[in-house]
């Protein structure tokens, strides 16, 4: 990444030692929850909608929706009977579209949103950094996100505060640090910082949670089982070079299969699985050979690595990069933005790829440093019609990536079926003004078009009023 001073970690250090203050922050105090329809009935009912369930590819007849507490009761074209013992708010969608909350599967929740002037400007003013974390969290909501994994970062807070209704957002799959070899992807480390002996301290980025440096079978097992300790979901390495760090190129594959596989084990004996930050065929392969379940990004991966993804039924995480409007912000000129270039040239092949041989593709932004991008989530999904039907993106956004979310097992902090509207799912839904399936830019425009905004049974928005 372009900010490697010491102004990043000190704002980091500053930031985490406000995270206590997460549990004492009133509705009130959060931007969207103050001005939100948030609304916790023992019951709503949804009549008169098409919906959209996630898994197909066509809308129902007009039906009626029921949700009891957090959960969908029934789905049925007759009319419901409305429970007598309880409150049921009542919602006449008059045709419109009923459909699953959205699902991000790479996000960045602390870096989305701060350029790097909020990061040298929150070294006098941290509280700011912090509000924008909140902020961006409600705003992910708000435009209809209910679910979020978030790929790398200190969230562990920030998911407990939402959890407990303390700060409103969407619900969280943490990975916590992402653990890095001595100069991979996630070494945040200045050259000053070199050698690393026995007796260095760690580095501010890996005391709070941003990157955990490992090198050799023992670290890596000890760093991830660290992250498991502390929450995380999933857990997250790095195996190969990046577009936003500095001293790793993009060429490079890193770990070793042993070092891999460690926390693959280590994974593996909690119940759930490693994903890793990988964009070529040789970081890719062997990661895979080393039992990695997901590969983030992949958009440099050639015809034989494709294969061997699909034949051992591995995820691949990918997320539209193209040079327009919705790129990471770069200089011109910089090894950052070439390497840029390089990954949004691969784009296109390795989408063609992926449907080529079937493999279960998900999808995801890893926005960072950009405030703009992180308020196009939806029009970022939406350009995914460049390769897949409208139904297959919408399919991919909401059951699919469930279906990711669930692969972390008894880790999974949301026990529960996610990404489909029917009788027993989690009550995570959207009420689309239009119909998606026909018109997908309607995501593009949430202010607008998503009359409706639900997660665990509570209604966040609601313009039919």
């Amino acid at each position: 990444m372009q900010i490697r001073s010491r102004y990043l970690l000190t704002v980091v250090v500053l930031l985490l030692g406000l995270f206590s203050l997460m549990a004492r922050v009133s509705s009130a105090q959060s931007p969207a929850l103050g001005d939100s329809q948030n609304s916790s009935s023992a019951a709503v009912l949804f009549e008169n909608v098409r919906i959209f369930d996630g898994a197909s590819d066509t809308l129902t007849a007009p039906a009626n929706v029921l949700v009891i507490g957090n959960k969908i009761q029934a789905v049925d074209t007759r009319p419901l009977p409305v429970p007598a013992d309880i409150g049921v708010k009542q919602i006449n969608g008059a045709g419109r579209v009923l459909m699953p909350g959205l699902i991000d599967v790479h996000t960045h929740l602390f870096m989305e949103t701060s350029t790097p002037e909020d990061l040298m400007a929150a070294v006098a003013a941290p509280e700011r950094l912090f509000q924008q974390a909140q902020e961006n969290a409600a705003g992910m909501l708000m435009r209809g996100f209910t679910s979020a994994r978030d790929m790398a970062g200190p969230v562990f807070e920030l998911k407990r505060a939402i959890d407990r209704g303390t700060v409103m957002g969407p619900r969280i799959w943490p990975s916590g640090a992402m653990i890095s070899q001595t100069s991979g992807h996630g070494d945040f480390r200045e050259l000053s910082d070199l050698p690393r002996t026995s007796t260095s301290e760690l580095s501010l980025a890996e005391k709070f949670g941003v990157g955990a440096i490992a090198d050799g079978v023992d670290e890596v097992l000890r760093r991830t089982r660290e992250q498991l300790m502390q929450g995380a979901s999933q857990i997250k390495l790095a195996a190969g070079g990046g577009v936003a760090s500095d001293y790793d190129p993009l060429d490079v594959s890193q770990y070793t299969e042993a070092e891999l596989k460690a926390a693959v084990d280590a994974a593996e004996d909690w119940n759930t699985y490693v994903a890793v930050h990988a964009y070529t065929p040789r970081s890719i392969q062997k990661s895979i050979r080393a039992g990695v379940k997901s590969i983030e990004h992949g958009q440099l991966l050639d015809e034989e690595t494709a294969r061997m993804i699909a034949e051992n039924d591995v995820w691949l995480s990918m997320q539209p990069f193209l040079d327009d409007e919705d790129a990471n912000p770069y200089p011109e000129g910089s090894e950052n933005r070439a390497n840029q270039l390089i990954v949004a040239a691969g784009t296109d092949n390795a989408y063609n790829l992926a449907k080529k041989y079937n493999i279960k593709t998900a999808w995801g932004t890893d926005t960072l440093f950009n405030p703009g991008g992180a308020t196009r989530r939806g029009a970022n999904l939406a350009k995914m019609v460049r390769w897949y039907s409208p139904a297959e993106v919408l399919r991919m956004a909401t059951s699919t990536n469930a279906t990711l979310l669930a692969l972390s097992g008894p880790r999974n902090p949301y026990p529960g079926k996610l990404g489909v509207v029917e009788a027993g799912a989690l009550a995570d839904l959207l009420l689309v003004n239009g119909n998606p399936l026909e018109n997908i830019q309607l995501i593009e425009n949430p202010e607008t078009n998503f009359l409706v905004i639900m997660k665990d049974g509570v209604i966040y928005k609601n313009l039919l009023n």
